[in-house]
């Protein structure tokens, strides 16, 4: 029995110490967690993100204010070679660039290129050449300068060789010529021709330039005889223009419903032309 009353003793002293001791344990673990929690703390934090997307601002501010001095430095480059910006313009004609705006050239060198089409389109349509039968390449490059002069000179030329009623004459031979080009022009498109609808008002123009010829001569000559002859060669020759051009752009099987008002138009222009006086 009493070696139970130390062992009763010792535990009970032993009971403190060890409520003593956890709690100190307790104490020590709660300090130690403490510290373990506070690395994981950091990256949490917005205030460095903050702080640095408020320098970024300064830092922008900062590039911006130098950007100013650099840029200006290239306008210095370019200003200081200023003389020879207007280098790039001649380097376009030669296909290196884009082409040259026509709104600034002079109007000597417009109305030269202009001539220049009318004519290199005249020598397609009413003399032998290769694109006789293809329309599209015959009048690639149409215009309406030329069937335009053609049609006011061949109602002039009326109108000189008109004894009265001069301003009539050619009121009537000018709406003929335009209207008649304007609905023969549709008649083809009816019937299902392959042509654009400026390029046949252009390709009807230039065939009135032998009838333009035959009336000029009329005029000079005034005898009926030469009149007949001369009015049948150039009646001729434009409809010997206009068949090939027309024909190809229609059916074959519509080829006479295309070319026979063209015909039509050509010879009441030449019966106009013999009955002026």
């Amino acid at each position: 029995m009493s070696s139970s009353h130390p062992l009763h003793s010792s535990s009970g002293v032993s009971d403190m110490d060890e409520m003593a001791a956890a709690t100190a344990r307790s104490q020590a673990a709660a300090v130690v967690v403490v510290p373990a929690a506070r690395p994981s703390s950091p990256p949490r934090a917005s205030i460095p993100v903050v702080s640095s997307s408020a320098s970024a601002p300064s830092q922008q501010t900062a590039a911006a204010a130098k950007l100013p001095l650099f840029s200006a430095a290239v306008p210095a480059s370019t200003s200081a070679a200023s003389g020879s910006i207007s280098v790039p313009i001649p380097i376009a004609s030669d296909g290196l660039g884009p082409e040259p705006s026509t709104l600034t050239e002079p109007v000597w060198d417009t109305v030269k290129r202009d001539l220049a089409r009318i004519v290199s389109n005249l020598k397609l349509v009413v003399f032998p050449n290769p694109f006789r039968d293809d329309p599209g390449k015959a009048l690639r490059d149409w215009d309406l300068w030329g069937p335009f002069f053609f049609i006011v000179l061949l109602g002039l030329i009326l109108s000189w060789s008109a004894t009265a009623a001069k301003s009539q004459v050619f009121a009537v031979a000018f709406a003929v010529l335009a209207a008649g080009a304007i609905v023969l022009t549709l008649n083809v498109l009816l019937l299902g021709g392959h042509i654009i609808f400026f390029q046949s008002l252009s390709l009807l123009g230039y065939c009135l330039f032998p009838l333009d010829v035959g009336a000029l001569i009329c005029m000079l000559k005034d005898s009926v005889i030469l009149k007949m002859v001369v009015v049948t060669i150039t009646l001729a020759w434009s409809s010997w223009a206009a068949y090939p051009l027309m024909s190809a752009a229609v059916n074959p099987k519509r080829k006479a419903l295309a070319l026979y008002p063209v015909f039509l138009m050509y010879i009441s222009v030449a019966c106009l032309i013999i009955a002026i006086d």
